[in-house]
């Protein structure tokens, strides 16, 4: 579990509007540190490796920091939690965030850097266009806006928000994942199946709509209940958490076992900016376990 020295940060984080005011030349030399610092992760990951007691998980928040500093917040705020970000952390900035999908994404680098292992940035379709492009796609504009055009920089940032894992799941019975699962029902342990260097596997997981959502992208087969239900069982577990469908936030579907989260204020009309809080030291059963929170947006401090 967690303990009070784990509680404090390695190394000073500063807020999006600090990292904003950085020169191109202090920008690429914080992103030199993070090189270094940033951990590379398996591609699934066992929350068990927090040594939280809880997580603090916050949906798709597309370059609005100022909901994901009040996320950050709830986190620093529960010395006893683990803070797991459900991928797509950059694109569809608001308009209050300038350059938004840049300063957030540096945010939570340095974030994962200095409270490691308690903070996890699962990977989302919108930070695995190395491999399936998306659109829209905005954070290279956003990072040739703030510092001044330089190819290798944008880049590098999305390199090092691919070492977080596509996939985790907790003891506890919970699934985390951008957007479905793998369906390859042969292979033992279902966690071989969480697989990126897999286009198939790749796009089930970063890509898959809900077959519950309107949205129908075509990258990969909707994933129905009975699916669900299914992959579910096959692990062990009970409960899959996830984003990239905005039209299902907080709605309890498939029997109270799959909900969707987002935490970006883009999404706001469909059910507000939410987090849940995770119970990783007790068995859960089903939605009905989670502690579904509201996400104000943080004020400017200028």
């Amino acid at each position: 579990m967690a303990s009070a020295a784990a509680a404090t940060p390695a190394c000073a984080v500063r807020t999006p509007e600090e990292l904003r005011r950085l020169t191109a030349t202090e920008v690429d030399a914080l992103i030199d540190v993070l090189e270094v610092s940033v951990p590379t992760t398996p591609p699934w990951i066992d929350l068990a490796s927090t040594r939280a007691r809880e997580a603090i998980v916050f949906g798709d928040s597309h370059g609005d920091w100022r909901s994901t500093m009040s996320a950050v917040r709830t986190f620093e705020g529960t010395p006893s939690a683990a803070l797991v970000g459900l991928g797509d952390y950059v694109d569809r900035t608001p308009q209050d965030c300038p350059n938004g999908s840049a300063l957030n994404a540096l945010y939570l680098l340095e974030l994962a850097a200095a409270y490691a292992p308690r903070v996890v940035l699962i990977r989302g379709n919108h930070e695995t266009t190395n491999l399936l492009p998306v659109r829209p796609r905005s954070l290279e504009d956003e990072v040739d806006a703030a510092w001044g055009r330089s190819p290798p920089r944008a880049e590098r940032i999305v390199r090092l928000l691919n070492r977080g894992p596509i996939a985790a799941s907790s003891a506890s019975g919970a699934y985390l994942a951008h957007a479905g699962f793998p369906r390859a029902p042969g292979l033992d342990p279902w966690t071989r199946a969480i697989d990126p260097s897999d286009p198939t596997r790749l796009a089930e997981i970063v890509w898959a709509d809900c077959a519950a959502s309107h949205n129908r992208r075509g990258v990969a087969p909707p994933f129905g209940e009975s699916e669900t239900l299914d992959f579910l069982a096959r692990a062990g577990l009970r409960l899959f958490l996830r984003g990239h469908d905005p039209d299902l936030t907080r709605r309890p579907i498939y029997g109270g076992h799959c909900i969707t989260l987002h935490t970006t204020r883009y999404y706001q009309r469909y059910a507000g900016v939410i987090l849940a809080r995770l119970p990783l030291d007790r068995a859960i059963a089903s939605v009905a376990d989670l502690r579904i929170e509201e996400v104000p947006p943080a004020k400017s401090s200028a």
